[in-house]
């Protein structure tokens, strides 16, 4: 089965308002499940631009908005192929998540909000050195997800990935809890789970000093978020595996960041009581691997953004890896275990080791 975005927005009626618009991101496929898929792209409406008199405006910001067309009906583990506005650089694929225990591969990476370069670099190394059918960003995609002209900037760095995968990005202090980044990748709530294969995902917004203005209204989201979390955990038992995804880490070695976020290292207790299998983190711009209980605690910061140094890795024996270096992490299923990898820009192993199902031995 081919599916073909553009034969659909005819249908519609749409396609001449398709191919006058200009589209300055995407597409990118989100919200994929083994049935249904959406794939969206942003339009550019127009611009407005500001300056300190009337014959200087030197800063323009494009006004963004996204077009959508969702698809149901698709068959687990299949490749679908789509096609937006007839253009060639808008045509790509996807992969639905299987029914049960094919193999597949998957990359997680994050904090490519700045240095462009050298989120170029990354992007490049992913495509170079691994294949994956969907991607876990772990958050500060663009430098403040309020500045429309950041936007076109990251889909343009991505454009050759996003055309390959399923895309599952998680909220950074830098979206500052954007509308842009809801609208951009139809995330309907800051906090959502999904299932490939056998696995389960929750990605969370530990970003809590953007979600409310006030104290009460930040503790009442986190509360909401954490029961949220406890009872996804609960209905995934089942799942051979369990992982969490989110910006901010609750083990780190970056000296100043250690006391940052004592609502995320709250919640080691009850990844432990319902046997998470790993989670994956931001914010700190380096790697770091971290084994505590089982549970494998991974930051994957180095898509872009200036390094920090890993200077305070915690003394309680934990530490597997830390190391300062633009990366992506790579996690290939073989249908038993998921054998992760973390690749830097050239290629080399940073990092290598093994998540079992069930409990992490």
């Amino acid at each position: 089965m081919r599916v073909v975005a553009q034969v659909l927005a005819a249908c519609l009626g749409i396609g001449p308002a398709i191919a006058a618009d200009q589209v300055v991101g995407g597409p990118v496929v989100v919200g994929v499940s083994g049935k249904s898929a959406t794939v969206v792209w942003v339009i550019k409406d127009g611009e407005a631009k500001v300056g300190t008199s009337q014959d200087i405006l030197g800063t323009a910001s494009p006004a963004l908005r996204a077009e959508k067309v969702g698809f149901t009906g698709l068959k687990p583990g299949t490749t679908y192929f789509y096609d937006v506005s007839g253009s060639e650089s808008r045509k790509g694929s996807f992969k639905t998540p299987p029914a049960g225990k094919e193999p597949y591969e998957f990359v997680v990476f994050g904090d490519t909000r700045t240095r462009h370069d050298m989120h170029r670099r990354v992007v490049d190394a992913i495509l170079k050195y691994s294949e994956p059918e969907f991607v876990l960003h772990t958050g500060d995609l663009v430098s403040d997800g309020n500045d429309s002209s950041m936007w076109p900037i990251f889909f343009d760095i991505e454009k050759d990935l996003l055309r390959k995968v399923a895309y599952f990005p998680a909220l950074g202090n830098h979206e500052r809890n954007s509308r842009m980044f809801y609208e951009l990748f139809q995330v309907n709530s800051p906090y959502y789970s999904f299932d490939w294969g056998k696995a389960h995902f929750m990605v969370l917004n530990s970003d809590i000093g953007n979600v409310a203005a006030n104290t009460a209204a930040k503790r009442e989201f986190w509360d909401q978020q954490r029961a949220w979390l406890e009872e996804d955990l609960q209905k995934s038992q089942g799942a051979e595996f369990r992982f969490v995804i989110a910006h901010h880490p609750p083990i780190t070695a970056v000296s100043s960041r250690q006391a940052g976020n004592p609502d995320m290292q709250a919640l080691i207790p009850l990844f432990e009581r319902y046997h998470v299998t790993g989670g994956f983190f931001g914010h700190d711009h380096n790697y770091q691997h971290y084994l505590k209980n089982g549970i494998h605690y991974v930051v994957t910061g180095g898509g872009g953004a200036p390094l920090y140094d890993v200077s305070k890795p915690p003394a309680d024996g934990i530490t597997q890896k830390v190391t300062s270096t633009e990366h992506f992490v790579r996690i290939r299923y073989d249908g038993n275990v998921m054998k992760v990898t973390a690749i830097g820009l050239d290629g080399t192993t940073l990092d290598e080791y093994e998540m079992n199902p069930g409990k992490s031995k």
